[in-house]
């Protein structure tokens, strides 16, 4: 998560390194004339379609976060619309309770361990990260003065699975008492579907909009587990 981290801040970087600082106004001005060039987005993480022996598992803190920078061309004809497109890195940590999942097993399916009554860890997630490409079809009602417009856009985005991970902190007993502070983290990429595709929607006003991101394509490989899907809704923070 750490070289996560650092290639999330590399974007951000190398895109700012890119502006240029408007001597008159003392602002940035973006490397194109529309806007909405760096997005972050902090999201609320949900796996649809996973059976019920998994979904009463997961916890609801379950998380992720999505870093982007974009190149935006407005239409000639009409400002006020723009196609986008750019790089960028999304994560997810989906959190369990008293589960957990053998992601470098060696059997032909993706095994989810049921620790009801055994040792456990008391913080558990499954994590993923991505390098995507995002595309968006946006609307701005204001092009002139971003900052004060109503926004909207439709997109997608495909990406390639840079990582996988299991991590679980403080290990408990079968009766949850505290057995020791260990901590153990497994990164396996066997199991999982490395390519993934995403409908996206935004729609907010100024430099703020709600989102949500919906897989097209399996978390895993066809037959090792069941064909669920990653679901993001939350916060954008975007301007630039």
């Amino acid at each position: 998560m750490r070289k996560i981290s650092v290639m999330i801040l590399g974007i951000l970087f190398a895109f700012i390194g890119k502006a240029q600082i408007n001597p008159a106004t003392g602002k940035f001005n973006s490397p194109a004339k529309a806007n909405d060039h760096f997005m972050m987005q902090v999201s609320s993480d949900h796996w649809m379609d996973a059976p019920d022996s998994i979904q009463t598992k997961t916890k609801n803190n379950s998380r992720g976060v999505n870093v982007y920078a974009m190149y935006d061309k407005a239409f000639k004809g009409n400002p006020k619309f723009s196609i986008a497109f750019g790089v960028g890195i999304g994560t997810s940590n989906i959190y369990f309770d008293k589960m957990s999942v053998n992601i470098n097993g060696t059997t032909p399916q993706l095994g989810f361990n049921n620790l009801d009554t055994v040792a456990r860890f008391s913080k558990y997630k499954v994590s993923t990260a991505y390098a995507e490409i995002p595309v968006e079809f946006r609307f701005f009602s204001n092009p002139k003065n971003p900052n004060k417009s109503i926004k909207v856009a439709l997109g997608a985005k495909v990406g390639t699975l840079i990582n996988a991970h299991t991590k679980g902190k403080t290990l408990l007993n079968g009766v949850g008492t505290t057995i020791n502070q260990f901590s153990q983290k497994i990164t396996a990429k066997g199991y999982f579907n490395t390519t993934r595709i995403a409908a996206t929607a935004r729609v907010g006003y100024g430099n703020f909009s709600v989102f949500g991101s919906y897989n097209l394509t399996t978390m895993f490989k066809e037959n090792v587990a069941a064909n669920i899907k990653l679901l993001q809704f939350g916060l954008c923070i975007s301007g630039l």
